[in-house]
């Protein structure tokens, strides 16, 4: 109120909404987000301790501390909104643009009188077959964030009880180690010789909801509420009785806890066999054993009865037994034996599946270029190439990728003697292509920048992708132990060595540390082998961003580690009803 001659103003309402705007933006801008992650980031810890002590009645009041924080509402509500659908809308239309609003929906996440709004459903392509639809529901913005809210609680009773061999929607895992666990099972002459390949007939959408909701380590009224929502299709309301909803956001981390037990299961049911293992990603799974009679008899009526006590079963047309020498597709790679001076040689390679998908999707992108510049078109087949031959640089794709080059290189030449009907061979190849690096004809063009300089775009050769063994995670590691700090650090250490594209980052750090070695003083250079430290650890928040990484050389990182510890430790684990009271308060 604006004081004027001794009578109030009041300001216009749009005046008192920018002023409003503007305390929130910078309200929210001022978050000490490294604060909050830290706050979250002990509570999963000590969540996943007292899981791993089977103290359930300890879990459930730290998730409950943990869900009514402000700390974890403020995480949640920016998880939700760095996501790429945070744009689309669920049921009721709305969507968080403006600071405000988000400080908004972090106070709204409350859990009493909380009623998730039913589901938008819609309907896309499956991968493997355009012909069938998957359907896909999109929660509402809030259901969102509660999810995201509730998923932060979950996680690490998840990561603490899931099997070692399961790798899909879990942090730190990714295809690269599924596959890599199927080379060290099936590599030597006396290794399993059967496989059998399971998948699951529609998993997200029939698992049973009385196992969820008895089974599940969470807030089973608002897992319930969740379930029973739901969904709209054409304006229509229709009912769920059963599965997870595909595009929740908890939905993945409840589906690997649905299928997680199967390799106990396995183990306690056939320990008198040898060579049987279980590697999982997602819902699609293998088993390899000796014996074809005993995966047909014994192992797969196990596993669906397995399933079934969760609604589930095995799909007929997916699920079969294959002997290794005819080979087995899985996660994009074929895995199998060749003859070998008569033994017999396992090699993954890329599957013929998976090269015929991806080589249609470059065919699209050629023919919808037609009005685009030849840089345009450049810098989308550099990454459509550069995530392909990263996602297979891994296994025996050396004589794939260069076949791919030559294929796209043809791809290329046609695209330009549509542009230019009229023009010669010569004139083409004069204007769009030129020798680098010791190859004829590459594929490039240029373009001028806002500034006046010119850029050059080059057309990548996947086979310039260099072959590296990707080093399997451990089956037992999670982000939610601390004496598994130092592993992902060495881990995340090799993975940035190796990767160019972190170079700028290390010479910088290496810069701000005076380019030398803080625990030795000795000279550091981005050439020799180091190790990434963390000041504040990832099992209590810490990150890897500027201002908490220190590079050190690798004959000086365990001598430097107790150093870090010492400023990094948990505090004393406080009595649970003095937490239960200030989660109140707050």
């Amino acid at each position: 109120m604006i004081q004027t001659a001794g009578k109030p103003v009041i300001p216009p309402a749009s005046k008192q909404r920018a002023s409003a705007a503007i305390r929130a933006d910078s309200e929210w801008d001022l978050i000490k987000w490294d604060y909050h992650t830290q706050i979250v980031r002990k509570l999963q810890l000590r969540i996943a301790k007292a899981t791993q002590a089977k103290e359930h009645g300890k879990v459930r009041s730290l998730q409950w501390i943990l869900t009514h924080s402000r700390s974890a509402k403020l995480l949640a509500v920016r998880k939700v909104m760095s996501n790429t659908g945070s744009k689309t809308p669920g049921v009721d239309g709305i969507t968080i643009k403006t600071p405000e609003e988000k400080l908004a929906l972090a106070k709204n996440l409350t859990r009493h009188h909380y009623h998730p709004l039913p589901l938008r459903r819609i309907y896309i392509p499956k991968a493997g077959n355009k012909q069938k639809l998957r359907p896909i529901s999109i929660p509402t913005i809030k259901d969102r964030a509660m999810q995201a809210l509730h998923t932060l609680a979950l996680l690490p009773v998840a990561e603490q009880t899931a099997d070692p061999n399961s790798y899909g929607f879990r942090p730190e895992r990714n295809c690269a180690d599924a596959i890599e666990q199927c080379f060290k099972a099936l590599p030597r002459q006396t290794s399993p010789t059967y496989i059998l390949e399971g998948d699951i007939k529609g998993c997200f959408d029939n698992i049973s909801h009385d196992w969820m909701i008895e089974n599940i380590c969470m807030d089973s009224i608002i897992l319930s509420k969740w379930l029973r929502a739901g969904y709209v299709h054409l304006k229509k309301l229709f009912p769920t009785t059963e599965g997870a909803a595909q595009g929740g956001i908890i939905s993945p981390t409840i589906c690997n806890m649905v299928l997680d037990g199967m390799t106990d299961m396995l183990k306690a049911n056939f320990k008198r066999h040898k060579g049987i293992t279980l590697v999982r990603y997602a819902d699609d799974f293998i088993v390899t054993s000796y014996s074809k009679e005993l995966l047909e008899q014994e192992i797969r009526p196990a596993i669906e009865a397995f399933l079934k006590e969760r609604g589930l079963e095995l799909s007929k047309e997916k699920t079969r037994i294959t002997q290794i020498g005819e080979g087995f597709d899985f996660l994009g790679q074929n895995v199998r034996k060749y003859p070998d001076h008569g033994k017999q040689k396992l090699l993954i390679k890329p599957s013929q599946k998976n090269i015929h998908s991806f080589l249609e999707a470059i065919r699209k992108v050629f023919r919808k270029a037609r009005s685009m510049t030849a840089a345009q078109l450049i810098q989308i087949l550099n990454s459509k190439i550069r995530g392909w031959a990263n996602y297979h640089r891994s296994v025996v794709a050396k004589a794939t990728f260069t076949k791919i080059d030559n294929t796209i290189w043809h791809l290329s030449y046609q695209w330009v003697k549509r542009r230019h009907p009229k023009k010669g061979s010569k004139w083409l190849l004069q204007k769009y292509y030129k020798k680098m690096e010791g190859v004829n004809h590459r594929f490039y063009d240029t373009e001028i920048r806002e500034d006046g300089t010119i850029q050059e775009f080059t057309l990548l050769k996947m086979a310039y992708t260099p072959i590296r063994r990707h080093v399997k995670i451990q089956g037992q590691a999670h982000p939610f132990d601390s004496k598994y700090d130092e592993y992902f650090e060495k881990r995340t250490s090799d993975k940035w060595r190796r990767n160019s594209k972190h170079d700028n980052v290390i010479t910088l750090i290496s810069r701000m540390q005076q380019d030398q070695c803080p625990c030795c003083k000795e000279k550091l250079t981005i050439n020799q082998y180091w190790y990434i430290s963390l000041k504040c650890k990832t099992s209590v928040g810490g990150e890897y961003k500027f201002g908490n990484i220190d590079i050190v050389h690798a004959g000086c990182y365990d001598k430097w580690q107790p150093i870090r510890n010492d400023h990094t430790t948990v505090k004393p684990v406080t009595d649970i009803k003095d937490d239960l009271v200030r989660a109140r308060a707050g």
